[in-house]
């Protein structure tokens, strides 16, 4: 395993961390299944584990914090907020009002007295950085909270709360959360320059593009994986944007075996080369997934096989955009973009 500073705050994480999204309801993953994939990632040398309230409705936390029982101070452990936890009106968002009880939330379903990473899962647009800055200035003093970050947010929001921060003499956000993956490298044109710029340490989700980087998607199989049965529209091959991944994969499926790689492999290892990343997170539902990640743990790509990628999906280039998490809400609503 190979390990990184995190940005600038001196805490080394492993270049492979696990993702517990899959743990509970939406991964059909149980206690024991989660509890087990925890004990197989640390033992392989992974120290970072990431999570989030709103992931099965809390019950990835639960989990996370029952499996990292009496074993905390060996574990960075991450978590999120902001997107919505049920109806009410005021429990979502960047708010001091909702962060503070969301965090008292998240810590008590962990079983812990403070996480070492919160992060703002997406951009609030109705509340403003200084609001949200100075909510998690205040945790952090308080103990609950050892650093803070930014998930999947656009390049020019992360500019703009590092102003500020830096106007309103609050603590910054010192990690961003972006999508990245061979299919999807448009933050290569924007957030990851700006992340290196302010020093962020960078933690990227879905480097296996919801399983189309896995090796379990080819041109004249049916799709199987997990996610195709609840995000159909992902993998419905009547839409140009899926033709043109496919085309991809079979192309990089051709890259891989002439390296000796297998396809997590060269997936994994495309993402952690790229000097602004810090750690790829892995979101394995069985041990049989964990150990084909784990895998890529010392996977050094060469140059020419990066060369090779370059010409199947060029730099900056999303062949999904319309997935993206991070579109400006001026895209999405007309009436944001019309007087």
């Amino acid at each position: 395993m190979q390990y990184r500073t995190l940005g600038r705050t001196g805490v080394q994480v492993s270049s492979l961390a696990l993702g517990a999204m899959n743990f509970g309801r939406i991964g059909r993953t149980g206690q024991d299944e989660a509890t087990a994939l925890v004990d197989a990632a640390l033992e392989a040398g992974i120290n970072l584990i990431d999570t989030a309230d709103v992931y099965s409705a809390g019950e990835s936390e639960e989990m996370v914090g029952k499996a990292i029982a009496g074993r905390r101070d060996d574990i960075v452990l991450a978590t999120k907020a902001a997107l919505p936890m049920g109806d009410g009106h005021n429990h979502r968002g960047g708010s001091r009002r909702w962060l503070v009880t969301a965090l008292e939330d998240s810590l008590r379903r962990l079983g812990v007295d403070h996480v070492d990473l919160y992060q703002i899962h997406r951009w609030d647009p109705a509340t403003s950085d200084e609001e949200t800055l100075s909510a998690l200035t205040d945790l952090q003093r308080a103990g609950k909270i050892r650093y803070f970050g930014s998930s999947t947010f656009p390049a020019h929001r992360i500019v703009q709360a590092q102003w500020a921060a830096r106007e309103h003499h609050l603590g910054r956000y010192v990690t961003e959360q972006p999508s990245y993956s061979v299919l999807q490298r448009g933050i290569e044109a924007d957030v990851l320059p700006v992340c290196q710029e302010y020093g962020l340490g960078v933690l990227v989700w879905s480097p296996l593009a919801s399983g189309w980087l896995s090796g379990a998607v080819r041109r004249d199989r049916e799709i199987t994986t997990h996610r195709s049965t609840f995000m159909p529209q992902r993998f419905d091959l009547t839409v140009p944007a899926n033709r043109a991944r496919l085309d991809a994969v079979e192309r990089l499926v051709t890259v891989a075996a002439e390296a000796g790689l297998t396809m997590i492999q060269l997936a994994l290892g495309f993402v952690t080369a790229h000097p602004a990343v810090t750690s790829a997170l892995i979101g394995p539902r069985t041990p049989d997934h964990l150990r084909a990640q784990l895998a890529a743990a010392d996977t050094v790509l060469p140059a020419d096989v990066l060369d090779a990628v370059d010409t199947i999906v060029a730099p900056g280039t999303d062949l999904a955009a319309h997935e993206k998490s991070d579109t400006p809400p001026a895209l999405l609503d007309s009436s944001l973009r019309r007087r």
